[in-house]
């Protein structure tokens, strides 16, 4: 690898506000945090940053299993069974 164009790599948690959950990985986020970015102690002892996310696999009802099933019944028939098929 060439040094000097690649982005910074490191760990940081994401947070899942709607679930609470929160998840340490790594990231090349950490290139665009301030230097005082808000920061978590996580289990090993050691503080990483802390990103704040909407969805993830702790609240999306595709994993979750809170999904609704979507109505399978295609725009055409619908149509035609609303208006009749006269073509």
């Amino acid at each position: 690898m060439q040094h000097g164009i690649h982005p910074a790599y490191g760990p940081v948690v994401f947070r899942d506000r709607s679930a609470g959950a929160l998840f340490l990985t790594r990231s090349t986020i950490v290139e665009r945090l301030s230097p005082g970015h808000e920061q978590v102690t996580w289990e090993d002892g050691e503080s990483y940053p802390v990103v704040d996310v909407d969805v993830s696999s702790a609240s999306h009802p595709f994993w979750t299993g809170r999904g609704r099933v979507v109505d399978t019944e295609g725009r055409v028939e619908k149509f035609r069974r609303r208006y009749g098929s006269d073509r």
